[in-house]
């Protein structure tokens, strides 16, 4: 697998999310794997993903795979667990390029650091629905048991900045209520936006259960991925724009808020009409 051109080694890995949520799973990549350059795609015009039907996700993802391929990405990563969980087996058989999601990675990691066998996730409505979560970490290990809630109001309060706000905590206690009486040990922040909430949840849930943020297994992942293909890259690249951001809608809302995410700052989001794809 490993013949490929260093044209191709150089070429940008494609990550794309309903919103901002994806640019958690962007940092991370960005962190573990600094040498290599990333098409970033926010879907902020068609956001909230959770509450729609499998048949309207695997649609926009094929329009978003398809931008992708335009900008000649040598790999995809679905940064949005709803995405991952509802059109990823899908698109996996479509198209040619090496593809990873998100739910993977956390299931792994919430089995194996989970101590009681009680783990919690939290995602968006078609997330909990798909089962995928149940259904990955009880392939790892029968015994696990977990306890999925839909947490719908979360997107909308984070794309709105919201993070900080009693709104959000007040309806996080009401989310949370029935996971604390489940006694989990493990909770998986199921959707991409949710570590923006992070430290609101740690206060509610208390220390001793321990939150697992698929992102950095994620990044982890795609190394992997990239080594078995052949396609990590060799070198920063030079001269060459490394991390360029589009957005289906509200370019301006979406870059203050990445530049509150993000390491680094950004001077332009492009608009895209994804409908076109």
């Amino acid at each position: 697998m490993g013949q490929h051109t260093s044209a191709e080694r150089g070429a940008p890995v494609g990550v794309f999310d309903s919103g901002v949520g994806g640019l958690t799973v962007a940092r991370e990549i960005m962190r573990q794997l600094p040498e290599e350059r990333l098409v970033y795609f926010g879907d902020t015009a068609r956001v909230p993903y959770g509450s729609k039907s499998q048949g309207t996700i695997l649609r926009f993802v094929r329009q978003i795979v398809r931008f992708l391929e335009t900008k000649e990405v040598k790999a995809i990563v679905v940064a949005c667990n709803t995405a991952s969980a509802y059109a990823l087996e899908t698109i996996e058989k479509e198209i040619r390029l090496p593809i990873i999601g998100v739910v993977k990675p956390g299931a792994r990691t919430a089995a194996a650091a989970s101590r009681n066998g009680r783990i919690g996730v939290i995602a968006t409505d078609a997330t909990i629905g798909s089962g995928l979560y149940t259904q990955f970490i009880q392939g790892i290990n029968p015994r696990l048991q977990v306890f999925g809630k839909a947490c719908p109001l979360f997107v909308p309060l984070v794309e709105e900045g919201l993070t900080h706000d009693f709104v959000t905590e007040e309806i996080a206690r009401r989310y949370l209520k029935e996971l604390q009486e489940k006694e989990i040990d493990t909770l998986i922040l199921g959707c991409t936006h949710y570590p923006l909430l992070r430290s609101l949840i740690r206060g509610i849930m208390g220390d001793e259960v321990q939150l697992v943020n698929p992102a950095y297994e994620t990044a982890l992942d795609l190394r992997r991925l990239l080594e078995e293909n052949g396609l990590l890259s060799e070198h920063a690249p030079e001269g060459l724009e490394k991390y360029q951001y589009y957005v289906s809608d509200g370019a301006e809302k979406f870059r203050l808020f990445a530049n509150s995410i993000l390491p680094h700052e950004i001077r332009t989001t492009q608009v895209v009409d994804i409908e076109k794809y």
